[in-house]
C-alpha cells in the first residue's frame, strides 16, 4: 500500500507542468521559512535568554506558545493568501485580522517581559524581529507595497511607544525600531519575490496558451477565406444562369437546356474545389510554413531549430509537408510544456522525411491521436506518404516521409541535412 502511494506521489508530479512544480516548491519553501524563523529567532534564544523567576518564565512560556501559534496560522492560510496574489480568490481579510491579533499579543508579551526585567536585551531584540515574520508574510501576499510599508510603519511606531512606555530609552529605542523594520522587510523579501516572480511565470504560460489560441484561430480565418474565394464567384455565376435559364424555359427557347448543363457543371467543379479547400490539398509553400512556424514558436518561448531547405522539392510534396508542419507546430503549443523543439527536412534520392521533435512531454500522455493527425494521415495517402509519431523520456517525434514523384526522381545520392533558415 506504501509503495502504491509513493508510485502514485511519483506519478503526481511527472504530470505537472514545468511551472506547477515551482509553485509546489514554493509552496514548500514558505511553509518551512516561519518555522526556521521560530526556531533560530524566538524558541531557542527565548530558552537560553529568559532569567530565573516564575513570572519570566510564564511570559516566555506564552510568548512561545504564541509564536508557534502565528506559524501554524500562517501555514494555514498560505494557501489562501497565495491565490490571493496570483488573482485566483479575494483577499483573505479573515485571516489577516487573526494573523494581526496575534503579532499583538506577540508583541505585547515581549512589553511585558521587558517591563519585569525577564529577558536579556539581544534576545529580545531578535524576538522582536521574529514576531513580525508570520504576519508580514500573510500581508505581503495579500496587499501591495506601499500598504505595507505603511502598516508596518504604523506598527513599529506603537512597538516603540510600548517599550518606551516600559521604561525604554535612547538607543534601545532606535534598535527597536530598526530590528521590526528589518524584520519586516525580510518578511517582504521572502514572499512577495518569490510570489511575483510566479506570477509572471502563469502570466507566459497563458500568453502561450491564447498564442496557440490565435493560431488555430487564423487557421480557421485562412480556411474560411479559401472557402468564400471559391464558394462566392461559383455560387454568383450559378445564381445568374439559373435565372436565365428560368427566362428562357417561360419563353419556350431551348437554350434554356445549355444554360442548366452549363450550372450542373459549375456545381460539380465547385464541390470538388470545395473538397480540395477541406482535404487541404491547396499548394502551399513549405518554407513559408518553416519560417512560420519557427517564428511562432520562438515567440511562444520555446527554442526552435529548423534543418534543412525546401528548395526544388515538387508542389504536391512541399503542400503535403507544410500541412504537417502546421498540425505539429499546433501540437507543440497545446501539449505539454516545452522548452525546445527541433525540425529536420532530409531528402534522399526517392523521399523526403520531415522530423518534429519536441521535449516537455508528460510520462503518461491520452492514447487517443486526435482528429488532427488523423487528418495529417488522409492527406499524406493521397501522396503515398507515411506519417509515424512516438513519445518516450519526455519527448515528443513525429515523422512524415512523402516519396518524390518520378520525373523529379534525384538520382544523386542522399543529401545531407544542413542548418538554412527555411
Amino acid at each position: 500500500m506504501v509503495g502504491g502511494r509513493v508510485r502514485g506521489l511519483k506519478r503526481g508530479w511527472h504530470e505537472r507542468s514545468k511551472i506547477e512544480k515551482v509553485e509546489f516548491q514554493s509552496m514548500v519553501m514558505w511553509h518551512v521559512m516561519p518555522w526556521i524563523f521560530f526556531f533560530s529567532w524566538a524558541s531557542v534564544p527565548l530558552g537560553a535568554g529568559l532569567r530565573h523567576g516564575s513570572l519570566p518564565l510564564v511570559l516566555g512560556c506564552a510568548l512561545i506558545g504564541a509564536a508557534v501559534l502565528q506559524c501554524v496560522h500562517v501555514n494555514r492560510t498560505l494557501r489562501r493568501s497565495v491565490d490571493h496574489f496570483l488573482k485566483r480568490a479575494e483577499r483573505p481579510r479573515r485571516d489577516l485580522a487573526v494573523s494581526f491579533a496575534l503579532l499583538v499579543v506577540a508583541l505585547g508579551l515581549l512589553i511585558a517581559l521587558q517591563a519585569v526585567g525577564g529577558v536579556k536585551e539581544e534576545t529580545l531584540a531578535i524576538a522582536t524581529m521574529f514576531a513580525v515574520m508570520p504576519y508580514g508574510q500573510s500581508l505581503g501576499f495579500a496587499v501591495p507595497v506601499r500598504s505595507y510599508f505603511i502598516r508596518f510603519a504604523v506598527i513599529d511606531a506603537a512597538t516603540v511607544a510600548g517599550f518606551a512606555a516600559v521604561g525604554v530609552h535612547d538607543g534601545r529605542l532606535a534598535g527597536t525600531a530598526l530590528v521590526i523594520g528589518f524584520g519586516a522587510l525580510v518578511a517582504l523579501l521572502s514572499s512577495r519575490c518569490g510570489a511575483w516572480t510566479l506570477a509572471v511565470m502563469w502570466e507566459a504560460d497563458r500568453a502561450r496558451e491564447v498564442e496557440a489560441r490565435l493560431a488555430v484561430a487564423e487557421e480557421r480565418l485562412r480556411f474560411g477565406r479559401d472557402l468564400h474565394d471559391v464558394m462566392g464567384r461559383n455560387l454568383a455565376v450559378i445564381a445568374l444562369k439559373s435565372e436565365l435559364a428560368v427566362q428562357l424555359a417561360r419563353r419556350g427557347r431551348p437554350e434554356a437546356v445549355d444554360q442548366m448543363v452549363e450550372v450542373q457543371r459549375i456545381a460539380q467543379e465547385s464541390q470538388r474545389e470545395v473538397r480540395e479547400v477541406v482535404r487541404g490539398y491547396r499548394e502551399a509553400d513549405l518554407a513559408v510554413e518553416l519560417a512560420g512556424a519557427q517564428g511562432v514558436l520562438e515567440a511562444a518561448g520555446i527554442d526552435c531549430r529548423v534543418v534543412g531547405s525546401s528548395a526544388g522539392l515538387p508542389v504536391s510534396v512541399q503542400s503535403a509537408l507544410g500541412w504537417v508542419v502546421r498540425e505539429a507546430t499546433t501540437n507543440v503549443l497545446r501539449h505539454g510544456d516545452p522548452q525546445r523543439c527541433d525540425i529536420t527536412l532530409a531528402i534522399a534520392d526517392d523521399r523526403t522525411t520531415l522530423i518534429v521533435e519536441n521535449d516537455g512531454v508528460p510520462d503518461v500522455v491520452p492514447q487517443s491521436t486526435g482528429s488532427g493527425l488523423a487528418g495529417l494521415r488522409e492527406r499524406l495517402d493521397m501522396v503515398d506518404g507515411t506519417l509515424e509519431f512516438a513519445s518516450g523520456g519526455g519527448r515528443f517525434r513525429l515523422a512524415a516521409q512523402v516519396p518524390l514523384p518520378r520525373p523529379q526522381k534525384r538520382a544523386t545520392g542522399a543529401r545531407e541535412p544542413e542548418e538554412v533558415a527555411p
